[in-house]
């Protein structure tokens, strides 16, 4: 059974997959729904769950609940499905339309879940850095430590980076900077972390907390795969197709804002399930959570290979962009290049309202915001917050999928 969705205005052409599905965009009061029983003051509702949000939390979750013989509507104000890891094709090569999406997960069960929906190549993201020129070797490894030192053994780069922490006077890194410091040493932060994290969050990296640094791999091998994962790779056919695969039986409606429509939404279900900001569920009523956003500049090249990796870094504070994406690297093993390819390139800005919010900004004023909003949360009766912006979180993609995951069967447990 296809997913349902309907929609007034002429279909868009999509990517492959989503030639099964017919959007609708349209008021509220347009929509086709279910006729209600009464029996005395009690109302039997059209659904058990309304599901705000089609991307990986709200598709997880509505899965498992139809599974479960539930009856669920999924929302969502794009004109697509998928939500961040939403992929288009252009010129046959599938583009991220919201920024670069490597699955990777320890955990079996997530990945067992998410291959029960797609065939993953086997991509590695082994990125490089390029500083005004210099091209390094990402994550921090032995082939990093030689081009920047001339080291050549393990013991000498160790050597190298104790001596920089030495001089710095670190013992316990109080910021980015001296976790940095700390972990690869003087030159190495200088030239591919400073530039580039300023540009990334918009502060400078002794007013960024240390913690966003630890997760960062440092090896004294010549591996330079960023993840320590031991699944890892993209799905053929792109996330859209996956995340199809998921809503597969559930019926889908898009171009609907929830926010604009929640009185009439909010009494369709027994329960809510919402995956947007927390703030702006609240009206920004106790003020408005900090993000920061990214925004893409898309081109299509006469070119079969534009940079010969999939991500590049501009680490330099200079170039005003992070980094170029080129799309067709993540399709691992394709034997046909092609005479075009896609670029991105990826500019950091301080969210405003209209724009995505992508990161949240881990700091102690707004980590204490969260812990209000959080409270007025709780206090919902028929609403569940979860996901990135639901759970002002940074999750990777498996965290999100684990999250919904337990979420949906603690929920149906009860």
């Amino acid at each position: 059974m296809a997913v349902k969705v309907r929609q007034k205005r002429q279909k868009k052409k999509r990517d492959d997959i989503l030639a099964e599905f017919v959007y609708n965009r349209g008021s509220v009061s347009e929509m086709k729904t279910e006729k209600t029983k009464e029996t005395g003051e009690q109302k039997m509702k059209a659904y058990d769950y309304v599901v705000i949000g089609a991307g990986l939390y709200g598709a997880v979750f509505a899965r498992e609940a139809v599974k479960k013989g539930k009856k669920v509507l999924v929302i969502d104000k794009r004109s697509n499905i998928a939500g961040n890891v939403y992929t288009e094709q252009v010129e046959g090569i599938h583009v991220h339309k919201y920024g670069a999406h490597i699955f990777h997960t320890n955990n079996k069960k997530v990945w067992d879940y998410v291959t029960s929906f797609a065939e993953f190549n086997r991509f590695t993201n082994s990125p490089v850095a390029n500083y005004k020129g210099e091209l390094y070797s990402l994550p921090f490894n032995m082939y990093t430590f030689n081009k920047m030192w001339g080291v050549v053994t393990p013991e000498e780069a160790a050597a190298k980076i104790e001596e920089q922490r030495q001089a710095a006077g670190i013992t316990e890194p109080k910021n980015l900077e001296e976790q940095a410091i700390s972990l690869v040493g003087t030159d190495i932060y200088e030239k591919l972390i400073k530039g580039y994290t300023q540009k990334q969050w918009g502060r400078p990296c002794t007013e960024l907390p240390s913690f966003i640094i630890r997760r960062l791999p440092v090896r004294l091998t010549f591996d330079n795969n960023y993840f320590n994962a031991l699944y890892q790779g993209i799905p053929n056919g792109g996330y859209t197709q996956m995340v199809a695969n998921m809503l597969q039986g559930v019926e889908v409606r898009l171009g609907v804002n929830y926010l604009a429509n929640k009185a009439e939404l909010d009494a369709l279900a027994d329960r809510v399930i919402y995956t947007g900001p927390i703030d702006a569920y609240f009206d920004y009523s106790l003020g408005t959570l900090q993000y920061r956003s990214v925004r893409f500049e898309t081109e299509t090249l006469a070119c079969p290979n534009y940079q010969g990796n999939a991500v590049i870094n501009y680490t330099d504070a200079e170039t005003p962009y992070t980094r170029i994406i080129e799309h067709k690297h993540f399709e691992f093993g394709s034997t046909e290049p092609g005479t075009k390819t896609v670029i991105s390139r990826e500019y950091s800005a301080e969210w405003k309202p209209g724009d995505e919010p992508y990161y949240p900004v881990n700091d102690a004023q707004n980590g204490a915001l969260y812990e209000q909003y959080k409270a007025l949360a709780d206090a919902e009766g028929k609403v569940l917050f979860g996901g990135r912006l639901g759970e002002y979180k940074y999750y990777d993609m498996d965290r999100v999928i684990e999250s919904a995951l337990a979420r949906v069967r603690a929920e149906l447990a009860k």
